[in-house]
């Protein structure tokens, strides 16, 4: 992943990156792209951010509609009122795997 500069991060709407760190305390950027309700529950889909790949002026954009893998995250709430990404158990992954694709059936059927 790419390292970011803070000039590059402030070009983006601050409400729309979601900053993950690993184990090893490395930081991965995501774009949040759709929230999933499912049951009493919200899911974000979030969209990788590499803007050194990006080759557009607006680097909110899906350079040349490329494949890309998508991470789903639950969308917690702390005890601040602050939202919070975790990782979705199995099964509510598949859950959301599930809403998601007829989601997307149903814009194909739309267009």
């Amino acid at each position: 992943m790419a390292d970011f500069e803070n000039d590059d991060l402030d070009e983006l709407d601050e409400e729309s990156v979601v900053v993950m760190t690993d184990e090893e305390g490395n930081e991965y950027y995501y774009r949040e792209d759709m929230i999933i309700p499912v049951g009493e529950k919200r899911y974000a889909i979030l969209i990788p951010i590499d803007i050194e790949d990006c080759h557009c002026e607006d680097h909110d954009c899906d350079c040349d509609d490329e494949e890309i893998d998508v991470y789903i995250a639950r969308v917690d709430v702390d005890d601040s009122g602050e939202d919070v990404y975790v990782d979705p158990t199995d099964e509510e992954f598949e859950e959301v795997r599930k809403a998601y694709e007829e989601l997307m059936e149903e814009e194909d059927e739309a267009e």
